[in-house]
């Protein structure tokens, strides 16, 4: 398996890296087929090496696959953001490319690491029980309490008679019921044996519903558990060696490499000096010290370079002055070159530029050569008939540590050889070593610059809780309802189906609705990827702030639940309804910023969420929610965000019913990726209506019409069908389904008591979506592609028509 994927990354690296170095293109289409080509050929290389890490059990073969892993989850969110950048559009369509890979739409799914959450369990179960134990210790209960109604002696004589009248009901039901089923047993004994053909149709009629595990899934999971055992013990083995490993180069070879090391850079003084005539200058540990020396150059070449360097260091000082003068009139130059390239070479050179398309260098490319590289020198050919355990392979850990120890010892060496250099110069020429120490204490004072610097950019931040623990902290917002424990929900559990009418609508210029599927994607992308990864949130496209929007019960507070469980991460809640009343004034809500953010980045990965998003920018306040103050965060809300850094995995999201309520600007500025959830189409509420009833303990016969619910239900979010199953599948009803079996009509009552999305409310979501940044350039780029057309249909219109007109002037003149 790592061996396919390894030559897919090889052929998939070939294609990519020519287009890097293509000059602009202005063929949109063409380059959002290159785009989506490789962003699937990439997703299909990340599910496999997902696979591979997750199996192999050799310690060294998984950094390797950690490593190119890592870079093609990189380079999927940067093909994604480019994608994106070039459309205008945050939904994007592969069905025609999908029929030419001969793939599914499950393998648009974007695979989870299960690394993400497994190699940082121990962390997590410490967390909860943490977390467990303040809730408990401050008495704190998630569920409501139920207030105590005080009555009247009368009231509650009344209420335990009816309940004894019930009870004594259920009782005489429950005897009737086995007094019946004796019956029916007594009559079956007496009646003949049923047919063949008619007990196996009434076998086949019922719905195989297979709730308990088959012997081969269990096993399957023995062995998957068993396995990460295995590579617990192997990675343990394998961090032990290291230190060992290293002990023992440093001890035995140590004093070889040292001499070794010495007597080269004693034989470089020497050849220096029979080649100039004067012994070298030592390079300072900035220029790599002595390593630099043994670059594979000759004596002469070194002493040339250093004595370059030197001069290069003072001339750049004299230039920094005449650089700032030559820059102002450079500046001049460029205006008066601007003004006069108003022709019309100047415009055209300007409009290739604007319109022409080209790939943007990546951060991940090098990694993923890198890996692959690595992949092919060492593990390609490796003969490992021996390791049949996948135990750790010592040689190359000695190969590694012998070169960490020779760095190491090189140091040390470096200093002893600088003062015998010294010692030689001031026996030899002492005037040189006078001027060296004029050069050591310059470099001194710049040094101290650097500090001073330093110290000014620490003023800024101040820690307003340096004298606190980050415990005590974490305790503090717990109790006051600000670190929340998130629900235990997957990203899989957010059912929905994939659209398939999504490229041909916008072939007919028809902006198709976003699926369910294309949201899950999405949050894959925006959300776990970069939480999950260190390396994806310091090196992609930084996503500080995401918004979720839809309408009411179309699972934007599941999502963010699911983000955090995918992750492992932290949940903190800075709605309006839980900030009211706490910590009042600029002081206070400036001190619970601070801690919010910095535990989050203390116990990162960690998202804090935002209900209700749209309150904290209101147009107007409401009346009612002036006590609230749910504009407290409008101005902090900004500045804190900017202080969240490329190594911080730290994003806040937020989740709004009512986006429209909002002043639109600062909202955008806050919340620049924007997801719209839009209701379930039919295909998607056909799998909801079949998944959760199954769930629910249903038995899906065929008087159960799903086709007909799911058409019925049009218009009606998973809140709601999720409620209406709710209120039907009470423990009754389920006891009954033998005798009974469940209709489509019994989920109609239920389904008619809620409102459902009108087309009115759908159509202010994507009016308000048409006003954002992002919507808004869509919007231009319609246009002008539209402007376009009109005019190439005007040219060929215009060439008709004179060719018309020739011809009816030749027939008047042979006339």
């Amino acid at each position: 398996m790592w061996d396919a994927a390894q030559g897919a990354l090889e052929d998939l690296l070939e294609d990519e890296y020519p287009t890097m170095q293509l000059r602009p293109q202005k063929d949109r289409l063409q380059v959002f087929q290159t785009l989506a080509t490789f962003y699937l050929r990439y997703l299909k290389i990340f599910r496999a090496l997902e696979e591979v890490y997750d199996q192999i059990v050799h310690p060294q073969k998984r950094r390797v696959v950690h490593q190119v892993l890592e870079g093609v989850m990189g380079r999927l969110v940067e093909l994604k953001n480019e994608m994106v950048e070039l459309e205008y559009s945050e939904f994007h369509y592969f069905d025609d490319i999908l029929q030419d890979f001969k793939m599914t739409p499950e393998d648009l799914e974007v695979p989870i690491p299960r690394y993400f959450v497994r190699e940082k369990m121990r962390a997590l179960k410490e967390r909860e029980k943490m977390l467990a134990h303040i809730l408990a210790k401050g008495g704190c209960q998630e569920h409501k309490t139920v207030p105590v109604q005080f009555m009247s002696v009368e009231r509650a004589v009344w209420l335990l008679q009816v309940s004894e009248r019930a009870r004594q009901g259920r009782l005489r039901a429950h005897f009737m019921k086995t007094i019946r089923q004796e019956e029916q047993r007594r009559l079956q004994g007496n009646s003949s044996m049923q047919d063949p053909n008619q007990a196996a149709t009434c076998i086949q009629k019922i719905p195989a519903q297979q709730m308990t595990p088959s012997p081969a899934q269990l096993h399957a999971q023995q062995v998957e558990s068993r396995r990460h055992c295995v590579q617990e013990e192997h990675e343990a083995e394998y961090q032990k060696a290291l230190v060992n490993i290293k002990e023992s180069v440093r001890s035995v070879d140590g004093p070889d490499i040292k001499e070794s090391l010495q007597e080269q850079i004693r034989q470089w003084f020497l050849e220096c000096r029979d080649a100039t005539g004067k012994f070298p200058d030592f390079p300072s540990p900035e220029d790599g010290g002595s390593a630099s020396i043994f670059a594979q150059k000759t004596p002469e070449q070194v002493a040339a370079e250093f004595a370059a360097k030197e001069e290069e260091r003072e001339k750049m000082k004299k230039s920094k002055e005449e650089k700032d003068k030559k820059g102002n009139d450079r500046k001049e130059k460029k205006k008066e070159k601007k003004g006069k390239m108003k022709g019309k070479k100047g415009k055209g050179d300007t409009e290739e530029e604007e319109k022409g398309w080209k790939m943007t260098p990546s951060n991940f490319l090098p990694t993923v050569v890198e890996g692959a590289k690595l992949y092919k020198e060492v593990w390609h050919n490796r003969d490992e008939k021996q390791n049949f355990l996948q135990h750790f392979d010592a040689q190359l850990v000695r190969e590694e540590k012998r070169l960490e120890v020779e760095e190491e010892l090189r140091v040390q060496v470096d200093e002893l050889m600088r003062q015998e250099l010294k010692n030689l110069k001031l026996v030899v020429d002492r005037d040189k070593g006078k001027k060296k120490k004029k050069v050591k204490k310059s470099s001194k004072k710049k040094k101290k610059k650097g500090r001073k610097t330093g110290k000014k950019k620490k003023k800024k931040e101040k820690d307003l809780t340096a004298d606190r623990t980050i415990e005590s902290l974490y305790e503090e917002l717990v109790m006051e309802g600000f670190i929340i424990r998130p629900k235990n929900i997957k990203l899989t559990d957010y059912i929905g189906e994939y659209s398939y009418l999504g490229t041909t609508l916008r072939q007919a210029d028809i902006e198709p609705m976003p699926s369910l599927s294309d949201v899950r994607q999405l949050i894959a992308l925006y959300g776990v990827l970069p939480l999950g990864s260190q390396c994806v949130h310091e090196r992609g496209p930084l996503i500080r702030a995401l918004l979720l929007t839809g309408p009411a019960g179309v699972g934007k507070k599941m999502l963010v639940h699911a983000l955090c469980t995918e992750t492992g991460a932290n949940l903190f809640d800075l709605s309006p309804a839980t900030l009211a009343g706490k910590y009042p004034g600029k002081s206070g809500l400036q001190y619970l910023l601070h801690m919010v953010f910095k535990v989050a980045r203390q116990l990162q990965p960690s998202v804090i969420w935002i209900g209700d998003a749209e309150k904290t920018f209101y147009k107007k306040v409401p009346k009612l929610e002036k006590e609230m103050e749910p504009k407290r965060l409008k101005k902090s809300l900004p500045k804190v965000l900017k202080s969240i850094k490329p190594e911080d995995r730290v994003l806040v999201v937020g989740t709004t019913r009512r986006p429209f309520d909002a002043d639109i600007k600062p909202f955008c500025k806050v919340y620049k990726k924007i997801i719209l959830i839009p209701r379930p189409d039919y295909a998607s509420r056909f799998t909801l209506w079949k998944e959760l009833l199954q769930a629910g303990g249903a038995q899906l016969g065929p008087k159960l019409d799903l086709s007909s619910l799911a058409k019925v239900t049009d218009g009606y979010t998973q809140g709601h069908i999720l409620q209406a199953i709710q209120t039907v599948l009470n423990s009754h009803r389920l006891n009954q389904q033998t005798k009974r079996p469940l209709t489509a009509v019994e989920f109609i009552p239920p389904l008619a008591r809620q409102d459902p999305v009108y087309k009115e409310e759908e159509e202010a979501f994507k009016a308000w979506y048409s006003r954002t940044p992002l919507g808004k350039k869509r919007a231009r780029a319609a246009k002008a592609s539209e402007e376009e057309d009109h005019k190439k249909g005007k040219t060929k219109g215009g060439k008709s028509q004179k060719k018309e007109k020739k011809g009816k002037t030749k027939k008047r003149k042979k006339n």
